[in-house]
């Protein structure tokens, strides 16, 4: 029998006969590892299994009400640390994660665009724009 690589690990393994296209060792780390990857796949393409996730952590909220302060003040470490990283975060100036998106919305083309006047558009002052987009990086 051929062994195989690992995905997780790399190491060389002899897959499991039973296991039809095993790409996993059997240790804990790897198993872990191939479980997160379905979770993760499972999360982006089942929106029953999305529905199913989002119910069962209000679920759990409903049931541990105060967690999360009570955690915190446990852990006060932890809230200073986060405290300290917020703040430099905000002093970067981080654009929302979305903002991208709208961008590559925006398709390449002519435009014209209408100052707006209480209201009104002036269609006579409009002027024209030509957007290229050049996406670099």
């Amino acid at each position: 029998m051929s062994k195989v690589r690992c995905a997780h690990c790399g190491c060389r393994f002899i897959p499991n006969p039973r296991i039809k296209n095993q790409r996993y060792c059997g240790t804990i780390q790897c198993q872990r590892a191939r479980k997160a990857s379905w979770q993760r796949r499972k999360l982006a393409t089942d929106p029953d299994y999305q529905a199913d996730k989002k119910e069962g952590q209000r679920d759990w909220q409903i049931r541990n009400p105060g967690y999360w302060q009570s955690w915190r003040l446990r852990h006060p470490e932890y809230v200073e640390r986060n405290r300290m990283l917020q703040q430099k975060r905000r002093r970067r100036h981080v654009a929302k994660m979305d903002a991208l998106k709208q961008l590559l919305e925006t398709k390449t083309g002519s435009y014209y665009i209408l100052p707006e006047h209480e209201g009104m558009v002036a269609k006579m002052d409009a002027s024209t724009l030509k957007v290229r987009l050049i996406l670099t990086g």
